[in-house]
């Protein structure tokens, strides 16, 4: 027998509340509302989960095996075939950022550096989007601005080795 639930939301609440999260993300203009919005909405655990899923995407879309994949993301075969059926049933949305990102010159043409870290992030921009995107936002910022997405930023789990790769990244373009 079906569970009755009365706090649960109606179909017209939910579609609601989606609805304007849509509207929410949609209204972000720039890398650095974006990571404000992302900072106050999911942990740094999430965003990574997210990344990757975007990812296995377009490694899915590219052609890749499974056991590529999930070496390349550390992830479970689950999670990757979970993508997998959302490519195939969803309603498309998984191809149409993949596609825009592709079209980007901004990640098309990064700067060449000889580190072996550079050359997997223009092999895997999707899965180093966060750390390629406040580089850019870093390079190209005021002094105000750099304190800014820095507090943003410190704010964030100082554990992990994207935090550490960032905060490097703030102490060369501070000098900059």
């Amino acid at each position: 027998m079906a569970k009755f639930n009365p706090l649960k939301l109606s179909k017209e609440e939910r579609d609601s509340l989606i609805s304007r999260f849509c509207q929410a993300l949609a209204s972000i203009k720039s890398s650095i509302e974006a990571a404000e919005f992302v900072q106050d909405l999911i942990s740094t655990q999430e965003a990574e989960m997210l990344a990757k899923r975007l990812k296995i995407a377009e490694m899915l879309i590219d052609g890749s095996k499974y056991s590529e994949i999930q070496q390349a993301l550390k992830v479970c075969p689950t999670t990757i075939a979970r993508v997998g059926e959302w490519l195939r049933y969803s309603s498309g949305g998984y191809r149409l950022i993949i596609s825009r990102i592709k079209e980007d010159e901004d990640f098309k043409n990064l700067p060449e550096q000889k580190t072996p870290l550079r050359e997997l992030k223009r092999k895997y921009p999707m899965y180093y989007w966060p750390q390629i995107v406040l580089e850019e936002v870093i390079k190209t910022a005021k002094k105000e601005q750099k304190e800014k997405l820095r507090r943003i930023i410190s704010k964030m789990d100082k554990k992990s080795a994207l935090y550490r790769q960032i905060n490097a990244a703030f102490k060369t373009g501070m000098k900059n």
